[in-house]
């Protein structure tokens, strides 16, 4: 067996198993973690014989998320599980789940997908290398109808909040003191029944570090994009720019500035990168500055010298090293 594990006394773990044990490393880890509340169910052999898997989850009072991804092809073994108060978010990013209900009805979710499903399970399975993150919290947050499984796109502004949210939970949840734990709790129930519902109190304080950080990662994946604005971004979150400024003034930094403060880095790794095919004015272009002067000018405030000196400093050091 080989696998690595970290885990803490709050309800947070991570584990990367696979080999002969792996199974069984993993079902203990989750034993001890989530409880009886949260209970693994029990897996078909060809899954426990073949089982390598990553997973990074918690627990916070009655909520658990975990993100899994799984190398092999997965099956329960058909035992009925999970407790009929509760509703699970399924959020496939990757591969394919298969959700069964008692009664036979078998619900398909692809990448992409979000599906909620309330009550009991008779069974789930997953094609091989898929991946996906299991939001399971009472039936009472959401009230959501155990006669209507849900299916949506998982692209949402108010799924990507929600995902962020959670995530941003996991990392922060072994320092948080109870009052802290309740209103991670909380929010998180607040970010799902906008991720069911389809809608989104934008005013609402406890969403901001959600919002915040949902902004942030649409920025890193757009610095090259010239229509890359704070606009751009509230519009694809489905709220107000001013409800974006908002949620960034409170981290203590506008929107705008992340976006040039992240652009300058990229282009301070792109000046010293081995073998440098850009000039310092293609760099500029590349990052969306308006001209190589404005570059300069931002660059200087930000390293406390030009590009170009930036780039022979660090040249010297590697012809030096």
């Amino acid at each position: 067996m080989s696998g690595t594990f970290s885990v803490s006394t709050s309800g947070t773990f991570s584990v990367s198993v696979s080999g002969a044990n792996a199974f069984g490393d993993f079902a203990r880890e989750w034993r001890s973690r989530m409880g009886e509340t949260f209970a693994l169910a029990p897996f078909r052999r060809t899954t426990v014989s073949g089982f390598s898997a990553r997973s990074r989850g918690y627990r916070v009072g009655d909520v658990m998320f975990n993100r899994f991804e799984n190398t092999a092809a997965l099956r329960t073994a058909g035992r009925r599980v999970g407790a009929e108060d509760h509703v699970r978010l399924w959020i496939v990013h990757r591969g394919t789940w298969r959700i069964g209900e008692p009664g036979g009805t078998e619900h398909t979710a692809p990448a992409g997908r979000l599906l909620v499903q309330a009550g009991r399970l008779s069974h789930f399975a997953a094609a091989p290398h898929s991946g996906t993150r299991v939001l399971v919290l009472p039936a009472a947050e959401l009230r959501h109808s155990r006669s209507r499984p849900a299916s949506g796109p998982a692209d949402t502004a108010e799924v990507r909040l929600l995902t962020a949210h959670a995530t941003l939970v996991g990392r922060m949840l072994d320092g948080l003191g109870p009052a802290g734990a309740d209103a991670a709790r909380d929010t998180v129930a607040e970010l799902a029944r906008a991720a069911v519902g389809g809608g989104l109190d934008d005013v609402e304080p406890l969403l901001s570090p959600a919002l915040a950080q949902a902004a942030r990662d649409l920025a890193d994946r757009r610095l090259t994009d010239p229509a890359l604005s704070p606009g751009a971004l509230a519009r694809k979150l489905n709220v107000s720019t001013r409800t974006l400024q908002r949620a960034f003034a409170r981290e203590g930094q506008s929107l705008s500035a992340y976006i040039r403060d992240r652009r300058l880095e990229e282009a301070r790794r792109a000046l010293v990168a081995p073998h440098r095919r850009m000039t310092v004015t293609e760099i500029a272009a590349r990052w969306q500055f308006a001209d190589g002067g404005h570059f300069a000018r931002a660059f200087r405030r930000r390293y406390g010298r030009t590009p170009t000196d930036y780039a022979a400093t660090a040249a010297r050091g590697t012809d030096a090293a």
